[in-house]
């Protein structure tokens, strides 16, 4: 009698902490480059809930987001979201560079109390410009199909000099903190690649739009819930 007791307190014990974190669902995340010429860099992903945003467009981008679009590195704002405690069930950095027409799967964990995802990776080679999804709805069942706009941080002067492009295409300087006098200050859609001549004053090559402009969108992510 004394062992059924414990075994009883037991699973009510179980079945508490289980509904205070909420049943767990799993969702498989599947990211397609769909632009001529450009790359992703690792890409970030995470569930949350409402009360977490990565940015707002019109605003100005956080210093976690400033490394991101500008360098590709996923450290900081993964630093934030684990910051924010139970608000975010999963953050995952997928990494190495997506091509032009190639894509990933990874599998995302949520609950029912967490319902939303985020997605962000630099695009290379630009100076700033990141693709997005910022607090999408995860599919209740079935999937669900986003496709990805591509906004400047407004961080950096879109000059299109390899000196000021990381990657392997250009080699050139990833985040840079300080700020220029050419900078828009904000997130807004970015309007692509422009026709800047071959290169500056000092010879410093200027990438061309031919090969790396896009329109918009420029990525498509299935999100399928699997369990």
């Amino acid at each position: 009698m004394f062992k059924k007791i414990l075994l009883f307190v037991g699973l009510c014990a179980a079945s508490s902490m289980a509904a205070a974190e909420g049943y767990k669902r799993f969702y498989e995340v599947t990211i397609t480059n769909i632009t001529k010429g450009q790359s992703f860099t690792p890409q970030l992903i995470t569930s949350h809930s409402r009360a977490v945003s990565l940015f707002t467009v019109g605003d100005a981008a956080s210093p976690e987001l400033e490394v991101l679009a500008e360098g590709g590195s996923t450290a900081d704002v993964t630093a934030l979201l684990q910051s924010a405690g139970a608000k975010v069930a999963d953050i995952q950095t997928i990494p190495g560079l997506l091509g032009p027409g190639k894509s990933v799967t990874m599998t995302l964990e949520a609950n029912s109390y967490i319902r939303r995802i985020s997605l962000a990776a630099m695009l290379i080679p630009t100076n700033d410009t990141f693709v997005a999804l910022n607090s999408g709805g995860l599919p209740r069942r079935g999937s669900k199909t986003f496709y990805l706009q591509a906004y400047d941080a407004g961080t950096e002067a879109n000059d299109q000099k390899c000196i000021n492009i990381p990657g392997p295409r250009c080699g050139g300087e990833g985040h840079s903190p300080e700020p220029l006098a050419s900078d828009e200050g904000f997130i807004h859609i970015s309007n692509g690649f422009h026709d800047l001549g071959d290169a500056d004053e000092a010879g410093n090559e200027i990438l061309k739009p031919f090969t790396y402009d896009w329109r918009n969108p420029v990525a498509r992510v299935v999100v399928k819930r699997v369990y």
